[in-house]
């Protein structure tokens, strides 16, 4: 069984935190144009130091993505045992469209689709949310036909709306998670005219 990898000294973990930190404004900038030059000027340092913590770009991509998701994962763990929940499902969607809203890296998450610790991140996030999902359900405060995979796919649908305004309001996306969220209570629920769909 491999060894454990060795935790970082405080100075490397520092460069790795502004690195992560730079990458994510540049590519946000930038798109996937950004090179590692132009992230290694925004940190401070040399280009090397980019390789020395990370082998390629898409290893860079695939840690900014890995860190969002397991954000995610984190708070659907720390909101399993809440006591109402309904409440925290709600709690949940606020955090993900939130984190969406300051971090649009949607573009990143597609190029590091076939990023296999991206994968195990995911299937994590899935695993967790899939928690929440059983527990507001089973409280009848979710209507039975909805499934985590559903949930999952309108994380992000609250600020996906307000990109269609040219200038939204900051907490405009809050309004459309209250429909959303309305329309997964069971109270006056209709019969969903498809079944949900399987995420490969």
């Amino acid at each position: 069984m491999p060894s454990s990898p060795r935790p970082l000294r405080a100075d490397a973990a520092r460069n790795r935190r502004q690195l992560l930190d730079a990458a994510e404004t540049v590519f946000a900038e930038r798109g996937l144009a950004a090179s590692v030059a132009d992230i290694a000027a925004r940190a401070g340092v040399a280009k090397g130091t980019v390789f020395r913590h990370f082998a390629t770009k898409e290893d860079l991509i695939a840690s900014i993505v890995c860190e969002h998701i397991t954000a995610l994962t984190d708070a659907a763990k720390g909101l399993a045992g809440a006591p109402d929940p309904g409440a925290a499902l709600r709690d949940f969607l606020v955090i993900a469209a939130d984190q969406r809203r300051q971090h649009d890296l949607t573009f990143l998450q597609t190029a590091s689709d076939g990023d296999p610790a991206v994968g195990r991140a995911r299937d994590d996030l899935h695993c967790a949310l899939g928690v929440l999902v059983d527990r507001a359900r089973d409280a009848g405060v979710l209507r039975p036909d909805i499934t985590e995979t559903d949930v999952f796919l309108l994380m992000c649908a609250p600020v996906h709306v307000t990109d269609n305004l040219a200038d939204p309001p900051p907490m405009l996306w809050r309004r459309y998670l209250a429909i959303i969220f309305d329309g997964l209570r069971p109270e006056g629920a209709h019969p969903l005219p498809e079944p949900p769909p399987t995420l490969p």
